[in-house]
């Protein structure tokens, strides 16, 4: 072992050297990088530093000296990639800094600094922390880095943008360390709460937004044992993932009265281990990263050549002393005494893991170069690798296979880069920010989900806002008497310009903006003064001021309220009505309200059928209403007294109302009620009418028909022109869900029976089914606990006439009428176990039909066959989530969840679940006809299986897609057994879009390259961009 110690190596000061609070080693292990008191970041050449005591060494000693903070530096640490490197400091800043490869500028005016020899720039300033930065850490993979600090929080920000991802605000004080897992899965926080808190996370795509991470970096667990009774004198408290995985030495840790270092073990999340003999409180811990053999390495070849591998960690603090341990052994096999005069501050292992600095608040640097053998003999990186796959690691990066597979490479990221640079470009404020593209759910779009799509053509500039030209020229006058124009801020809050970042909606704009509806149309807008509130609303009926009497039509003279005063008694008060426009007597209130759409009211429950008595399904039947309403369009009906502001009057809307009897029999006897009149009016004036024998239930319709189920369990359709479409269809049981799509109608009877039928060709694609199945599958689920019994949330029909039901547990399925069974599109079970459920998916939500626009084009409430079935998946999705996750019954679930990711056998439990998730999501999306989202999801789908290196997976999907194009059998081309196009996208296309995800995956590429040279992208790339690879 060899103590190194240069003299030129310090953050010099002008009495005395600066302390020196952390430093780090690159990837390469070429440079050394040092934070002090001083506020620089100083780059070392760790070749200089080994080499310090030979005389005739000449080469540069310091790299860089860079200074853009404003007080003292906490922690500097390289990215994994060796790209980038980040520093934070009490300035609360976080810079993250690039090397230029062009020549560096000379040295700052003034400055005693020599000149720099490498060009280290500020990339980005980021501004998150509220106190100061104590610590930083980088993913193993570099897709995000994470700070900390005495604000108590603990910021995530993306590794390629640079954009916040994600606050965490889990701890109670001081946030003093930060290390990451190397399988990639956990990172760890040690704070002054005396906890440490493992937060599980998925590593994002470098175009991720802070709402497609929201269910993502979730708190795993927190340590609380070994740090009850921590002193809080410790500058830091920097712990440190072992190379394999298993343990994370934490520091500060107390095993009675004695401090201590704990090493608590990964799943279990124990520390048992302590790790004792330091006098004073330990601030840093770090492991060696590689592991170490007790004997030299033996040949594979040898029987005998399994050895079993040892970590090694560091440990220091307050006392001044430096320890080292190893697994074999239960004291440390290496104790320096007074290595510094003050504490020491950080700890970093070079990559060869057998030459560690040091650095100490006395302002010292420190190298301690350990010789053969005096750890043990280094394990290959491969040793590491082994360990860590069991915890579900990534692999390495592959050597590429040729010209032609990095080819296939940069067409596969170019995609990536430009969504990117577009996302900072907003971001930044630059004008020229690529837009993202408009997701569209109809025809004409740049990801149309309906026939043929077309260019894009140029957005039109917005129409300006007469407001924002009037504060443009608003004139003011100066001290001095001069006029001059105000400028004005036109800011991305401002709501000039929409921004060009992506906008996440829970709920899709197609479902807000004109879905149907068969709620009541019963709303209270509280928005506008209503039933007797004055004009100016609650407020002035609350100051009490006088009203007017309303001027009523055709009363000039004000007669009405004369005779009204007159009519009074001596001290009294005239019987008026608090109207919208004043005071109006109750004859001209009624008068004015007969025009509007009366408020329903229940009036009896239904007359059941003797069926319901003896079958083991019973749902609930809908009470007999007085009016029920229904519009053509399945919208609100309108105010037709045209005093609702807030909605838009449409006189053309065509209303279906239902009124049952409401008065006494005319007969004497109960039986003999009224019959039920059906009534159709437009613009106020009547259609056509009709009259049911029994009382109405239910009403639904569209643009092709009406239909109206009854009590004793009949339903009738009519035409839009009030002409009986068919006899009167005669149900089992009385009606309890009614919906219609197109020329299909579903009726739901009280046993559970679901009818379809299809008014068109006067035809059933099915037998009537029972929900039978799904409802004892949803009691099964209850467990023996007493709860509420599972029930029916909504049933729809899609315009293929198929039947989508969600259940009150959070499962939602779909009939299919080809194999005769209920299918299971959405369960709990995903929303647990899987890491892609995230219903605030912005590339789903925001999936619109462009057919909105145009109403006139889809006509006969018909869509194409593509955009059949669009945000039902979303829908049964966002339904789990409400009834399962947000009502608390997941709690028990997501326990067992919790504790299988951690358990033995159940390593790639996770991974396993995603995967599944991902591959039901396409076979829905399939089995449904739902164009764009099949495409989104099967984007996923591959991007995963490329992540995970399924192999076989990725052949068998390739193979499914090309129908077998590379394999030519006797010179004839295969018959096509199956069609070009597959939900209404060409196996052509999304056989290009696969080969071009996964291009990027060199491990890949052997499966890959061959099908990017039949399709052609090669070929394309390389004549289209000559240059594509000069910067390599």
């Amino acid at each position: 072992m060899h103590l190194i110690k240069p003299l030129w190596l310090t953050h010099p000061g002008e009495l005395k050297d600066f302390e020196v609070y952390s430093c780090h080693v690159s990837p390469d292990g070429s440079r050394l990088v040092t934070a002090a008191g001083d506020g620089y970041v100083r780059i070392w050449s760790t070749e200089a530093i080994l080499n310090s005591n030979n005389s005739e060494y000449t080469k540069p000693k310091q790299l860089a000296a860079i200074s853009h903070h404003s007080g003292t530096i906490h922690a500097v640490r390289f990215s994994s990639n060796g790209k980038y490197l980040a520093s934070g400091a009490d300035d609360k800043i976080v810079c993250v800094y690039a090397l230029d490869p062009n020549a560096p500028t000379h040295a700052a005016f003034g400055s005693n600094e020599p000149p720099p020899v490498e060009n280290w720039r500020v990339f980005r300033r980021l501004i998150g922390h509220d106190n100061d930065v104590q610590d930083l850490g980088w993913s193993y993979d570099s897709s995000i880095l994470v700070s900390v600090g005495l604000d108590s929080k603990v910021v995530v920000w993306s590794g390629s943008t640079f954009e916040k991802l994600k606050t965490l605000s889990s701890h109670q004080s001081h946030v003093k360390g930060i290390t990451f897992d190397p399988a990639n899965k956990y990172f760890a926080t040690a704070s002054d709460d005396r906890t440490i808190k493992i937060y599980r996370f998925t590593s994002p795509p470098p175009n991720a937004t802070p709402q497609d991470q929201v269910n993502n970096f979730v708190l795993e667990h927190t340590i609380t044992a070994p740090f009850q009774a921590s002193p809080l004198t410790t500058y830091f408290r920097r712990c440190s993932w072992s190379p394999d995985g298993a343990h994370i030495a934490a520091a500060n840790a107390t095993n009675g009265p004695v401090s201590s270092v704990s090493v608590v073990t990964r799943g279990t999340w124990d520390g048992d281990i302590s790790l004792v003999g330091h006098e004073g409180p330990t601030e840093v811990c770090a492991f060696s990263p590689r592991m170490f053999y007790k004997d030299p390495p033996r040949d594979i070849s040898d029987p005998n050549s399994y050895q079993h591998s040892v970590t090694v960690v560091a440990c220091a603090g307050q006392d001044k002393c430096l320890s080292i341990w190893n697994t074999s052994y239960a004291r440390p096999f290496i104790i320096t005494q007074e290595l510094a005069m003050k504490s020491i501050t950080d700890l970093a292992w070079a990559p060869n893991g057998e030459t560690l600095y040091i650095t100490s608040l006395d302002g010292s640097i420190t190298v301690i170069m350990f010789e053969a053998g005096d750890l043990g003999y280094p394990a290959s990186v491969s040793e590491n690798e082994k360990h860590l796959s069991k915890y579900g690691a990534g692999r390495r990066a592959g050597i590429v296979e040729g010209t032609d597979a990095l080819l296939l490479e940069e067409s596969s990221k170019s995609g990536e880069l430009k969504g990117v640079q577009g996302r900072m470009g907003a971001l930044m404020g630059d004008g020229g920010a690529v837009q993202p593209p408009t997701i569209t759910n109809g025809t004409n779009g740049s990801l149309s989900n309906g026939a043929v799509p077309t260019p894009p053509q140029a957005p039109a500039e917005p129409i300006p806002d007469q407001r924002v030209e009037k504060l443009k020229q608003r004139v003011t006058v100066a001290k001095d008497g001069k006029k001059r124009i105000a400028p004005m801020l036109v800011s991305a809050s401002s709501g000039v310009g929409e921004s060009s970042l992506p906008q996440t909606k829970l709920i899709s704009a197609t479902t807000t903006a004109g879905g149907r509806s068969d709620n009541p149309h019963n709303i209270l807008d509280l928005s506008k003064p209503y039933d007797g509130y004055p004009r100016g609303g609650l407020a002035s009926m609350l100051v009490g001021n006088k009203r007017k009497f309303a001027e009523i039509e055709g009363d000039e003279d004000r007669q009405v309220e004369r005779r009204l005063h007159a009519s009074v008694r001596p001290g009294g008060a005239a019987i008026v009505i608090n109207g919208e426009n004043g005071l109006v007597p109750p004859a001209a209130a009624n008068s004015s309200r007969t025009g509007d759409t009366e408020p329903p009211k229940v009036l009896r429950p239904a007359i059941v059928s003797p069926s319901i008595s003896v079958s083991q399904i019973r749902l609930a039947v809908p009470k007999v209403r007085s009016v029920i309403v229904r519009t053509m369009d399945g919208s609100e009906p309108t105010n037709s007294s045209g005093n609702d502001p807030g909605k838009v009057d449409n006189m053309d809307t065509v209303i279906l109302e239902a009124r049952n009897a409401t008065g006494p029999s005319r007969t004497g006897r109960p039986q003999d009620h009224d019959p039920a009149r059906i009534n159709c009016t437009k613009k106020g004036k009547a259609l056509w009418q009709d009259f049911i024998p029994k009382a109405v239930l239910l009403v639904t319709g569209n643009m092709n028909f009406f239909a109206a189920a009854s009590e004793d369990g009949s339903v009738y359709a009519w035409s839009p022109a009030g002409r009986r479409l068919t006899s009167t269809l005669i149900t089992e049981a009385q009606p309890a869900i009614m919906d219609c799509r197109g020329w299909w109608l579903m009726c739901i009877t009280a046993i559970g029976t679901c009818h379809v039928w299809n008014l068109h060709t006067m035809s059933s694609p099915h037998p009537p089914i029972s929900v039978a199945p799904i409802l004892d599958i949803a009691s099964h689920a209850q467990g023996p606990h007493l709860t509420r019994s599972p029930g029916i949330i909504f049933a729809r029909l899609n315009s293929e006439g198929r039947i989508i039901v969600a259940m009150s547990n959070g499962d939602g399925y779909a009939y299919s009428p080809d194999m005769y069974v209920w299918q299971r599109i959405s369960e709990p079970w995903w929303a647990v176990g899987s890491q892609y459920w995230n219903t605030t998916d912005s590339s789903v939500g925001n999936i619109k039909s462009s057919k909105d626009k145009e109403p006139s084009k889809e006509t006969n409430d018909q869509v194409s066959l593509e955009n059949v079935s669009a945000g039902i998946i979303p829908l049964l999705e966002r339904n789990t989530t409400n009834q399962f996750l947000l009502q608390g019954r997941a709690f028990y679930l997501q326990r067992l969840v919790k504790a299988l990711v951690s358990a033995e056998g159940y390593e790639s439990f996770e991974s396993c679940v995603s995967v599944a998730h991902l591959e039901n999501r396409v076979a829905a999306a399939r089995t449904l006809g739902a164009r764009e989202e099949f495409k989104i999801y099967f984007s996923m789908y591959v991007k995963r299986l490329g992540a995970e290196g399924l192999k076989g997976k990725i052949e068998e999907l390739l193979r499914s897609l090309t129908g077998d194009l590379l394999a030519e059998e006797d010179g004839e081309d295969a018959a096509k057994t199956e069609d070009d196009v597959i939900c209404g996208w060409r196996r052509e296309d999304l056989l290009k879009e696969v080969v071009l995800i996964l291009g990027k995956f060199r491990d890949l590429q052997r499966i890959t390259v061959p099908y990017a040279r039949v399709l052609g992208i090669i070929d394309e790339r390389h004549d289209g961009d000559q240059a594509m690879i000069t910067d390599m």
